[in-house]
């Protein structure tokens, strides 16, 4: 009798091994996730633990010495540059290779492997942007680099030093319950990496939603609506800035493109956050009560945990630079050193164009100058989570790769094939760029670090310990003519093609300017009177009153510096407010209404946390923007893009009766009173409501979500945070998206840094260093940036040693 209990025990017990040590749907095997020895407990971290530590390590030419402040902040300390980047590249996936991968992973179209069919359109969609590609073509210019070769090379060999030393205990906690284990690094993952951000900044282009446009409205409509310059710009490049005249010119077919490729266009092409951009300036000492310049940066981006940035000193024979780098890439992406400091802000401009494409035999050939030509075709390969793999076939053309044709994004395209040039898969090298900047000692040294920079397109803000001040809105921009890049191109004639692009030395420059200061915000970077043509949507307000509050003080600290960076002043409902004032019939309002009202009349302009009329002002401005546009924009199989907040304000300033009031489905004429009336008793009526629950404060309205980068783990995100700020504000804090990474750098004798990202060093949800910073972020305040001298190992601030040693 015995055995039958000791057999359904037995059975029990495989049975419980067998389920708990299987993947059931998108669950991880829960006996190993569960298990004390090496399941999720093992990625708790104390907050006493102890990281001093002695690492021999294959591949180091000397020793290394990372001293780690109280921050987890690593300062590397090395005989040569290759093992400082070998260290760095340890360091960075010791603190974050899960997030390095996955982020590769997404970059290659590779995500289905690991989350499932449910990301399988994404992966399809990057293949055929030709990501992989892209970084293939980046990695032999890279491989080829002196300076850039051996650093990636190093750095991907201390990545994989870490990842050789993991083991199922070690694991970070997002492999577990993904149920998967790293690869080995290469180099094309780092180039992966930067053909991300590639696509971040450089990713955008209006050509399928303005050819729609184009044929639905008039000329003159459509440069109203989608203005090269709008009534008010304050320029990088101060107006009135006289240029030369262009060393090359540009030639305009005959042909009209419109006639060419007349199409209309029934799907949408994803686009990254137009917001993807960011605040820099350099001010001189002769504006500052120091005399010191300084120079400040905050790249506005997704916000996420584990945070995009990552925090590190290099100290070597031949630098010593502190600052912002990128976990996936060597050296540092934004940061200063002891004779620079620069910062980086997207330029904007467009370098994506499409073209429509005639094929024959499928995807085999295509028509160019008059003859059929092969097509390349690379079969993707796409492995799928659980499931069988899934093929696709991108075309290759002389223009790109085919991105959209008769099987994507849907069946219903009707053979159109668009293909697109995008300078973002050309062969380059802009590591190399960062790389020298780390070790730059002036503007020579700067100037000849820019010339190897070509896309994303970014404005490099400068300063020097010997007085300095510069920008370079830099990057290689394509030679086109009037309108080229607006819209869709004919693809079977090389008339089309760029013509090269705008030589380096033209591109828009200032140093030393008279006023005392440089900066950028995204908007426009000359005026109209620049040789060159440039397409892109650019941002006006922050421009603007980063420009106001810098003219205006000739005694600058840093404290206002980062007062500045925390600035929510809205300038854009400033510009608005009189506008509404004058054509809102108060009178109209219901007394419940016109309480509302009453907040929004008499709000000091400050979009903070706890503003009830930055709420208000928000919901009115959307509702009233969609009632001008929606009517003519929204359409069910034709893609269009809403005009711009700041075109519609100077356009409604400029002319009240703008014809685009009227609705269009109504039979009586709207004015421009009615439709403000309209928008302000939603919005009232809408704040009553959020008022009731005690929503109305703009940080519980909007506030900020800093998710996790799976998107789905809650616990492992912060949510609900109290922010203000927002677009068109200094401080451009949104829902999921701002400033995240802000530096304020004063290059005095003794150099005075600060700064601050959302997050913190760790990317292990059970270290206490993984979201250390998210709280003070919030409320704007900084960290002192420690820069350690090789002198300083006593130093209190540093609180653990990991010394490396070849073996």
């Amino acid at each position: 009798m015995r055995f039958v209990p000791f057999t359904v025990s037995a059975v029990i017990t495989i049975a419980l091994i067998v389920c708990l040590d299987r993947s059931w749907g998108s669950l991880p095997p829960l006996g190993r996730l569960l298990s004390p020895q090496e399941g999720f407990w093992q990625n708790a971290t104390s907050i006493s633990k102890d990281y001093n530590e002695d690492l021999h390590v294959p591949g180091l030419k000397g020793k290394v010495e990372v001293w780690l402040d109280d921050r987890m902040v690593p300062h590397i300390f090395a005989e040569n540059s290759t093992d400082a980047y070998y260290v760095e590249g340890y360091m960075h996936a010791r603190d974050r290779l899960w997030q390095m991968e996955l982020q590769s992973f997404a970059a290659a179209g590779r995500l289905s492997e690991i989350l499932g069919n449910k990301m399988l359109n994404y992966d399809r969609q990057q293949r055929r942007l030709g990501m992989l590609y892209g970084a293939e073509q980046a990695l032999k210019a890279m491989e080829d680099d002196p300076v850039a070769g051996p650093a990636i090379n190093a750095y991907s060999d201390g990545i994989n030093a870490y990842i050789s030393t993991l083991t199922k205990a070690t694991l970070p906690l997002e492999y577990k319950l993904l149920n998967y284990t790293p690869e080995k690094w290469t180099p094309l993952n780092s180039a992966l990496l930067l053909k991300m951000m590639a696509a971040d900044l450089a990713g955008g282009a209006n050509d399928l939603v303005y050819t729609n446009a184009r044929q639905l409205f008039s000329k003159e409509d459509f440069a109203k609506m989608y203005p090269d310059f709008g009534d008010s710009i304050d320029p990088i490049i101060p107006r009135g800035t006289p240029y030369p005249a262009p060393s090359v010119k540009v030639i305009t077919p005959a042909d009209s493109i419109l006639k060419a490729a007349g199409v209309m266009l029934h799907f949408k092409e994803d686009k990254p956050d137009p917001d993807n951009g960011s605040n820099n300036w350099a001010v001189a000492g002769s504006k500052t009560r120091s005399g010191a310049p300084i120079l400040a940066n905050d790249p506005h981006l997704g916000l996420s945990l584990p945070s995009l940035w990552y925090e590190v000193q290099i100290h070597t024979p031949e630098m010593n630079v502190y600052g912002a780098s990128l976990p996936g890439a060597p050296g540092v992406i934004i940061g200063f050193n002891d004779h620079i400091a620069w910062g980086v802000t997207n330029g904007a401009e467009d370098v994506k164009d499409f073209y429509l494409m005639q094929f024959r035999n499928g995807k085999q050939q295509y028509l160019f100058n008059g003859a059929y030509r092969n097509a390349d075709l690379h079969i993707e390969k796409i492995n799928v989570k659980g499931e069988p793999p899934y093929y696709d076939t991108v075309a290759y053309t002389v223009w790109g790769p085919v991105v959209y044709d008769n099987v994507f994004p849907d069946t219903t395209t009707n053979h159109q094939f668009l293909a697109m040039r995008w300078k973002a898969l050309d062969p380059s090298a802009e590591i190399r760029t960062f790389l020298e900047l780390n070790k730059a000692h002036n503007y020579k040294d700067y100037l000849a670090a820019l010339k190897y920079y070509t896309c994303p397109a970014q404005n490099f803000a400068f300063a020097a310990k010997t007085g300095e001040i510069a920008l370079w809105h830099n990057g290689q921009f394509p030679l086109r003519f009037k309108d080229q890049g607006k819209w869709i191109m004919p693809g079977s004639d090389s008339t089309f093609a760029w013509q090269g692009y705008v030589p380096q030395e033209e591109n828009p420059h200032i140093l030393n300017p008279a006023r005392g200061f440089v900066s950028s915000a995204n908007q426009h970077p000359t005026d109209s009177t620049y040789p060159y043509r440039y397409v892109a949507d650019f941002d006006l307000f922050r421009g603007k009153r980063i420009n106001e509050v810098l003219a205006a003080d000739s005694q600058i600290t840093v404290q206002q510096m980062m007062d500045l960076q925390n600035d929510v002043l809205n300038p854009f409902a400033r510009a608005a407010l009189p506008m509404i004032r004058k054509h809102l019939p108060v009178s109209l309002l219901t007394a419940d209404q016109r309480t509302y009202w009453e907040l929004l009349d008499k709000w000091n302009l400050q979009s903070s946390a706890d503003s009830k009329a930055a709420t208000i002002f928000n919901i009115f401005w959307d509702k009233l923007q969609s009632a001008i546009w929606d009517d003519d924009i929204v359409r069910e199989k034709t893609p269009l893009q809403q005009p711009w907040e700041k075109t519609t304000l100077l356009w409604l300033i400029r002319d009240s009766s703008m014809k685009f009031i009227d609705n269009i489905h109504t039979p009586e004429k709207e004015t421009l009173s009615q439709t403000i009336l309209t928008a302000f008793a939603f919005a009232a009526d809408s704040a009553k409501a959020l008022d009731k629950e005690h929503k109305l404060e703009f940080g519980r309205f909007r506030g900020t979500n800093i998710r996790h980068l799976t998107r789905s783990i809650i616990p492992f995100s912060a949510m609900n945070l109290h922010t203000g700020g927002g677009r068109h504000i200094v401080n451009a804090t949104k829902q999921v998206h701002g400033p995240s990474w802000k530096m304020v750098v004063q290059l005095s004798e003794k150099t005075e840094a600060y700064g601050i990202y959302p997050g913190g060093q760790s990317g292990n949800p059970g270290s206490p260093f993984y979201d250390n910073a998210v709280q003070d972020w919030v409320q704007g305040k900084y960290y002192l940036l420690h820069v350690f001298d090789p002198k300083e190992s006593t130093d209190p601030a540093v609180k653990f040693k990991v010394r490396f040693s070849k073996g």
